[in-house]
C-alpha cells in the first residue's frame, strides 16, 4: 500500500456529487455562535461561500481550506495559523498520511486474525492531527478509542496502541509520560475524567488546559451532559472536542439531536463552534483558539468537528447495511489528505521528492507495525477470570474449569489425528 493509494482514493471529479447528509462544507464562522443566525441570511465574505457542488444550505462551519484545496480567509481564526510555515504544512500532511497508513495496517492485521478488533479513524485524520498539534506539551488529553492521530501528535508510539486490541494489556503506555490518557471504551465517561482533571488544574493555578475527545454518539450520553454542567459551573479549563462523523454505529446524527451539536453548549452557558473536520488548518486554528481561551480562565468550549467516518465503526461492523455508497463517495471527494496535498502542490510547498520520501517512510512504518504485532505474545485466555471478585467465587471457578476443558479439547483433537 502506497501513500498515493491511501491518501487519494477517489478522483477529484466526483466532488460535485453530494448527498443530503454531506453538504457541510461552508466557511462561515461560528465561534461562540448562538444558533440564531441562519445560513441563508448571514453568509458574507470569501470565507462564507458554499463549496462548489453543495446542494441546499449546508451547516455553518469554520473553514480555511476548501475541499478543492483553496485557501480562504477568516478574520477570527487566521491569526491562529498566521505563523504556519511551508515546513509546518508538510508536517501536517506527513502526520495525516502516516496516521492513515498505520490505521490501514491495523485494519489489515485484524482481518488476518492478529487483532481482536480495530476502530478505524479513516476520514478523520484532519480533525485529529489539527487538534492534536494545537495542544501544548503540558496540556492533558483524554481520548476515546479512535484517537490514533492524536496519540501520534502526543508522541505515543503507534505500536503501543495495539496491545489492548490484541488482548495482551489494558493500555500499553504510561499516561503521564505524554499527558495522554489511556483509551476509554465506556462511551462518554472520559469527559467526566477530563472535567475533574481540569478543575484540579484550575485549583492548582496552572495555565495548562485539558481536551476531551468524543463522538456524536457519545454526545447523547448522560456523562457528557454532566461534564458540561460541572465544567460550566466551575469554569474548568477544558475543551470538549466532538468528532461528528455522522454515524453512531448505525444511528445517524439526525436521530440524536434536533439542533447542530455545537449549539448544545448554549444551554450550559459556554460557547460552541462547528469546524470543517476535514480541514486540518481550520481544526488547528479553532482548537488553538479554544485552548488559549481555557488557559486564560474563560472556561470550557465545545468544538464540533464536522467530518465523516469513511470506514466501518469497527472491524465488527458492516456499514453497507445502513449507509448509502453515494454518501460515502461524496465525502471521499472531500478527503482531508487529498485536500492538503492539492494545496501544497498548487502553492509549490512540496515537490515529488517529498512525496516519494514520505511514501518510503509510510512503507517502513507499515512493515514495523506488522513486525511488532506479530512478535506480541498471544493473550492469556484465562485472564478474563481474574479480578472478577476480590475473594473468588464458586461460579467463576466452575466457568474457568469448563473453559479449561474446552481449550484442552483442541489439543486432544490434534493428538487424535
Amino acid at each position: 500500500m502506497t501513500v498515493e493509494s491511501t491518501a487519494a482514493r477517489k478522483p477529484r471529479s466526483s466532488a460535485g456529487t453530494k448527498s443530503a447528509a454531506s453538504t457541510g462544507t461552508t466557511g462561515t464562522k461560528s465561534a461562540g455562535a448562538t444558533g440564531r443566525k441562519t445560513a441563508a441570511s448571514k453568509r458574507t465574505g470569501a470565507a462564507a461561500k458554499k463549496s462548489p457542488g453543495a446542494t441546499g444550505a449546508g451547516p455553518e462551519l469554520v473553514q480555511l481550506l476548501t475541499p478543492e484545496g483553496k485557501r480562504v480567509k477568516d478574520a477570527t481564526y487566521d491569526p491562529y495559523v498566521a505563523d504556519i510555515t511551508p515546513d509546518d504544512l508538510r508536517g501536517l500532511y506527513r502526520d495525516m498520511v502516516l496516521t492513515r497508513r498505520f490505521d490501514a495496517e491495523a485494519t489489515s492485521l485484524q482481518r488476518q486474525g492478529e487483532l481482536g478488533l480495530w476502530a478505524s479513524l479513516l476520514g478523520q485524520e484532519a480533525a485529529q492531527i489539527g487538534s492534536g498539534r494545537a495542544t501544548r506539551e503540558d496540556d492533558y488529553v483524554f481520548p476515546t478509542y479512535r484517537e490514533h492521530g492524536v496519540a501520534w501528535c502526543r508522541g505515543v508510539d503507534p505500536t503501543n496502541l495495539l496491545g489492548m486490541f490484541r488482548g495482551v494489556n489494558n493500555g500499553g503506555w504510561d499516561p503521564n509520560s505524554n499527558n495522554f490518557h489511556l483509551y476509554t471504551i465506556v462511551i462518554g465517561s472520559q469527559t467526566l475524567h477530563a472535567t475533574g482533571y481540569a478543575m484540579g488544574v484550575a485549583k492548582d493555578g496552572a495555565d495548562s488546559a485539558v481536551i476531551a475527545y468524543f463522538g456524536d454518539g457519545a454526545s447523547s450520553q448522560g456523562d457528557v451532559a454532566e461534564s458540561f454542567t460541572f465544567s460550566a459551573v466551575y469554569n474548568a479549563p477544558v475543551v470538549f472536542f466532538c468528532q461528528n462523523n455522522q454515524w453512531a454505529i448505525s444511528e445517524p446524527t439526525e436521530k440524536q439531536t434536533r439542533v447542530p451539536l455545537y449549539q448544545r453548549a448554549q444551554g450550559f452557558g459556554f460557547p460552541g463552534v462547528r469546524v470543517d473536520g476535514n480541514d486540518v488548518l481550520a481544526c488547528l486554528a479553532v482548537t488553538k483558539w479554544a485552548l488559549e481561551r481555557a488557559r486564560r480562565g474563560e472556561g470550557p468550549t465545545l468544538v464540533e468537528a464536522y467530518t465523516y467516518r469513511m470506514g466501518a465503526h469497527t472491524t465488527s461492523d458492516d456499514p453497507t447495511k445502513y449507509r448509502a455508497d453515494e454518501e460515502r463517495e461524496a465525502w471521499e471527494a472531500k478527503d482531508p489528505i487529498l485536500r492538503l496535498r492539492t494545496y501544497l502542490e498548487a502553492s509549490n510547498h512540496a515537490d515529488e521528492a517529498f512525496f516519494a520520501e514520505l511514501e518510503a517512510e509510510s512503507e517502513a512504518l507499515g512493515k514495523r507495525v506488522r513486525e511488532v504485532v506479530r512478535a506480541m505474545p498471544d493473550p492469556d485466555h484465562f485472564a478474563i477470570f481474574e479480578n472478577v471478585y476480590a475473594d473468588g467465587h464458586a461460579l467463576v471457578d466452575e466457568e474457568r474449569a469448563q473453559f479449561a476443558a474446552y481449550q484442552a479439547s483442541f489439543a486432544d483433537a490434534g493428538e487424535g489425528k
